[in-house]
């Protein structure tokens, strides 16, 4: 393993879609979501874990998830921990990441991961991370992963390549971004499949430290001056001081806003590893085994009669009897129980919303 190779994993989202099982103080990076003994972030760190040093991993997370990154990664050591004291999206913690990762190795090159993505092929993901790393020390180019959609999902963000379509070799082919684009409706999503030009951002980026922090002198200097300030602190007993005033100054913003989409200096690298960002419950559907009523059941105590196409989800100490539902999203957890429409899952974030105001922060 290369020493100077680093990998940024981000782990502060409350994963507010996955809600009743997703909540502000256990958000879904942190549970067994799939059943294999193992939470999502665990099976992050140990997958990266094959191709990094594990003291080059850097776990960027909110202070409140302190003791659960620590209890779930014992072998991070406290100076890979960084802790915010608020959210402030992508671009802030990437930043805090990057004067971290230049106080050890001005010459690093960068992989910055989500902490709760699944990748059912890893070997065909290790390779990817092994060329785009090699990609980036070869060129002063900002790269990320688009995937290799199958659907016209309107849960992900694409991305639009330059080049000629056919000649795209999955895993192997490096084209320069044309756009990125919001998540669509569906009319537009399957425009998006037919062209066979736009693949799913994955929200998985390289760089050299080099190339990243000349961009954010660029498009974003208000925030990589106020982390410089700090140069002194870090690793040593003042740096949560330090974060802590620097946090409420910066602006909430993701990298995707304030650099990818600015910027003209970055490519893609077309792909296809089994990945899904389990952003929602339908992708968590798509993912897992169903029964002979094309259902998900979770649970040892689910009688289902006449339902079907449905994400059902329960406590194994809870027995339900399910009849007559089709396309439904079913799911129980500390006693908060979600019923709603798998077409209408973009909705649970405003129920969500909906339950904070009206019951409290207790149920959220």
């Amino acid at each position: 393993m290369n020493r100077h190779h680093y990998c940024v994993i981000m782990a502060g989202g409350i994963g507010s879609r996955f809600w009743p099982l997703s909540k502000t103080k256990k958000p879904k990076q942190f549970l067994d979501i799939l059943g294999t003994g193992r939470t999502l972030i665990q099976q992050t760190f140990d997958r990266l874990t094959r191709v990094f040093l594990p003291e080059n991993i850097y776990i960027v997370t909110n202070e409140d998830y302190k003791d659960l990154v620590i209890a779930q990664l014992p072998a991070i050591r406290p100076e890979q921990l960084l802790l915010e004291p608020l959210r402030r999206n992508t671009a802030p913690c990437i930043a805090y990441a990057n004067q971290k990762i230049a106080f050890r190795d001005p010459g690093a090159l960068i992989l910055v991961a989500p902490s709760d993505h699944l990748i059912l092929k890893e070997g065909e993901f290790l390779e990817v991370v092994k060329k785009g790393l090699a990609f980036v020390s070869e060129n002063d180019h900002i790269l990320t992963l688009g995937i290799q959609p199958d659907r016209p999902e309107t849960g992900y963000g694409y991305i639009q390549v330059n080049g000629d379509k056919t000649q795209i070799e999955l895993n192997k082919s490096f084209r320069k971004v044309k756009t990125f684009t919001e998540k669509p409706d569906i009319k537009m999503a399957e425009i998006f499949i037919n062209s066979g030009d736009f693949f799913w951002n994955s929200g998985m980026f390289f760089w050299s430290l080099k190339t990243i922090n000349r961009a954010f002198d660029i498009y974003l200097p208000e925030i990589t001056r106020l982390f410089k300030e700090g140069a002194k602190y870090y690793n040593t007993p003042q740096e949560a001081e330090f974060i802590g005033k620097v946090y409420p100054n910066c602006r909430n913003i993701s990298i995707d806003y304030g650099i990818m989409e600015k910027t003209d200096n970055v490519y893609v690298l077309c792909s296809d590893f089994g990945w899904s960002d389990l952003g929602t419950w339908g992708s968590l559907y798509d993912m897992m085994t169903k029964n002979e009523d094309q259902s998900t059941v979770t649970g040892k105590h689910v009688y289902t009669y006449n339902t079907r196409n449905c994400i059902i989800n329960l406590p194994e100490n809870k027995l339900a009897v399910i009849q007559g539902l089709d396309g439904y999203i079913v799911v129980e957890s500390d006693n908060i129980l979600l019923i709603c429409r798998r077409e209408d899952e973009q909705k649970i974030k405003n129920f969500v919303n909906d339950v904070k105001i009206e019951e409290g922060e207790s149920f959220v």
